[in-house]
């Protein structure tokens, strides 16, 4: 069974950073897609970063330049490290996985997740 565990979730002032981090268990992270979802209140969840098997990376537009994806294989980690963070940040982070090498935007491919993380940027 596939189990994920983020953290590193906080109250942060905008312009500020966060670095979230998910451990995971019964996958490997060497082997597998993985990816950072979030979801705001009243909104769907979106994708935000994703990394392949191999290591090539995919963001969302709203994020590129300022959020950095990367994983640990030797720790079975992923992490997010966000710079520059605004206020429309705001949300619950999901740490993903799939069952294959790519990874994918539509939250729907993706048959692990976490709990989730809170992340609050004020103005």
């Amino acid at each position: 069974q596939v189990h994920l565990v983020e953290s590193g979730g906080g109250l942060v002032q905008a312009g500020g950073s966060l670095r979230l981090s998910c451990v995971v268990s019964g996958r490997t992270v060497a082997e597998h897609a993985m990816a950072w979802f979030r979801q705001a209140p009243g909104r769907e969840r979106e994708f935000v970063a994703g990394i392949t098997r191999s290591g090539a990376i995919g963001y969302a537009e709203s994020v590129k330049g300022r959020f950095t994806i990367s994983k640990a294989n030797t720790e079975n980690t992923v992490d997010l490290q966000m710079n520059k963070l605004i206020p429309e940040a705001t949300a619950i982070y999901y740490c993903a996985s799939r069952e294959f090498e790519a990874y994918l935007r539509d939250a729907t491919f993706y048959d692990a997740w976490g709990q989730g993380t809170q992340v609050t940027v004020s103005s």
